[in-house]
Parts: C-alpha cells; structure tokens; sequence
C-alpha cells in the first residue's frame, strides 16, 4: 500500500434513536446518530415487535395519503 494516501481509521461511536450505541472503526472524525439500527430495524425484529421510530412523520403523511387505498384493497 502506497504511504500517505489512504485515509485515518478512527474509533467513533454511533447512538441510534432507540438507544443502542455501537463502537465502531471509521473514517469519520467524530460519533453520528442514526434513526435506525439492526437492533430496532422491523426487518430484524419480526412483524409482531415492530418498533417504529418515524422523526419525520413520514409513517402518517404516508397512511393519510394512502390510507383508504389500503384498506379497500384489503377487502
């Protein structure tokens, strides 16, 4: 590997809106948030724990948009 032109790898540490923290390696120089995680995604979690964590509101501006649409195609 060529010196000098590949960039610092530093600890950082991410903080997800559900509370879990992880330590990880990055080239970011300082720790992030995110809105989602592994631990708190619905796709990890199964259907029946869904836990939504919506900083938006996309979730209701979706389900008033689309709302009625869904539950006809339902019946």
């Amino acid at each position: 590997m060529k010196k000098g032109i590949h960039p610092e790898y530093k600890v950082v540490r991410i903080t997800c809106a559900c509370g879990n923290s992880f330590v990880v390696r990055s080239t970011r120089k300082q720790d992030y948030a995110v809105e989602i995680c592994s631990a708190c995604h619905p796709f990890y979690k199964g259907a029946e724990e869904e836990k939504l964590v919506d900083k938006f509101g996309t979730i209701e501006k979706f389900k008033r948009r689309y709302g009625d649409f869904i539950d006809k195609m339902k019946k």
